[in-house]
């Protein structure tokens, strides 16, 4: 999961990538390098403080695998993504704490800073630079037939920015007057991150393996324009998408919907640094049914089925697939099951939730630290980047 806000599939823009270079992109492996090229792996996460399950199994353990499997020469680059952050209201004291603990996390689930660069995405001032760039040849019509800033503001999906008459069929005065530029453009600063760094790979779940879409077609366009015919080597690298499994993880009170940290009710969703009792209280209320025993089906009994994909992704050694987890599990009732999910997560996070205590208990000031010693790593790349952008366009001395 790039775990910047979705960006979700448009109409098409003027440049294209050929169907084949997807599915290229779509198998490509971050160990083998391409035209001599080296691998590099960028993804960001937004500081909403201590991650949930959702968070921790379908983007944070997967940069923790990469890390320990990537070959020796990859770059690796994990953002804390503030600026993506403030595209709606935040409480400048709550959010400060919530970079905090993102930080924290992404330490206490292995992410090691002397193999990877780990920053927040603010103290990189190129990522607003090279974004103001981009924007200067970035489609209206494109971005507004992105549907992220229509479900934020309860649109229509057919809604067009330069169109007033369009309101929120939920609150009237929820219109088009509350869209932000920020919100509006954000797709644009998300490639702005990618680029940046001249990321090769993008690590995202099957289901967002077009969402980059954008991006590429930014680098294509910009490449296009500002390369000289003489020259072969990219101004900005075009990513690749890098698949990881797919680790859908619902609310436990609503299992037909993702667990979120936007969900008010707390038992919906278990954070990382839940302690054994606090899980074993959310999974005792989690939602299931009135089916006698255990089997796997997502339509028909979803709050069941969460339940063994919990176990099923916590016991890598285990069954070969959810559904022979659950043939496994056929005569257990809802209350043993709902306990063996909670003593599989607890000690499954548990190493991470220490890990976390000694970070946020421990000397603040090392914690920090961390953050801006990859900043100045992460800038001295952007600032490449940044060079050779300003060269080509003509606006360095």
């Amino acid at each position: 999961m790039f775990s910047l806000r979705t960006l979700h599939r448009a109409a098409p823009s003027p440049f294209r990538v050929c169907t084949s270079c997807l599915r290229n992109y779509s198998v490509a492996s971050p160990q083998k390098e391409q035209h001599g090229q080296k691998q590099v792996i960028f993804s960001g996460i937004q500081p909403t403080g201590v991650p949930h399950l959702g968070n921790y199994l379908g983007a944070l353990r997967q940069w923790v695998k990469l890390q320990n499997s990537a070959a020796v020469e990859t770059t690796l680059l994990f953002s804390i993504v503030d600026l993506h952050a403030i595209t709606i209201k935040q409480d400048p004291s709550e959010l400060a704490r919530w970079r905090k603990e993102m930080l924290a996390s992404l330490l206490a689930v292995g992410l090691d800073p002397k193999r990877c660069i780990i920053f927040a995405q603010s103290s990189v001032k190129q990522h607003a630079e090279l974004m103001w760039i981009l924007s200067c040849g970035a489609s209206m019509g494109y971005l507004g037939r992105m549907t992220q800033w229509k479900s934020k503001l309860s649109l229509p999906s057919n809604t067009s920015p330069l169109d007033p008459s369009n309101t929120s069929p939920l609150d009237p005065s929820n219109n088009k007057d509350a869209l932000k530029l920020g919100l509006f453009s954000y797709p644009v600063l998300q490639a702005a991150d990618i680029l940046l760094y001249n990321t090769t790979h993008v690590p995202v779940g099957e289901d967002q393996a077009q969402h980059l879409e954008f991006t590429r077609d930014l680098a294509i366009g910009f490449n296009h324009v500002y390369i000289p015919s003489s020259s072969s080597r990219p101004l900005l690298t075009v990513p690749q998408t890098l698949l990881s499994p797919a680790k859908r993880v619902m609310s436990l009170t609503d299992p037909t919907k993702k667990m979120s940290k936007s969900d008010p009710k707390p038992k919906s969703r278990i954070l990382i640094t839940d302690s054994r009792e606090e899980i074993h209280n959310k999974l005792k209320t989690a939602l299931t049914d009135s089916i006698e025993g255990v089997n796997y089906d997502r339509e028909k009994r979803p709050g069941v089925s969460n339940l063994v994909d919990l176990i099923y992704h916590f016991n890598d050694s285990g069954a070969v697939s959810p559904a022979e987890l659950a043939s496994d599990l056929k005569n257990m009732s809802m209350r043993a099951l709902k306990e063996r999910v909670a003593d599989t997560v607890d000690v499954g996070i548990r190493d991470i939730r220490g890990r976390y205590e000694e970070l946020m208990g421990g000397d603040q000031r090392k914690l920090v630290q961390h953050a801006e010693e990859g900043a100045k790593r992460a800038e001295e790349i952007a600032e490449g980047t940044m060079k050779r952008v300003r060269s080509a366009m003509g606006i360095k001395w």
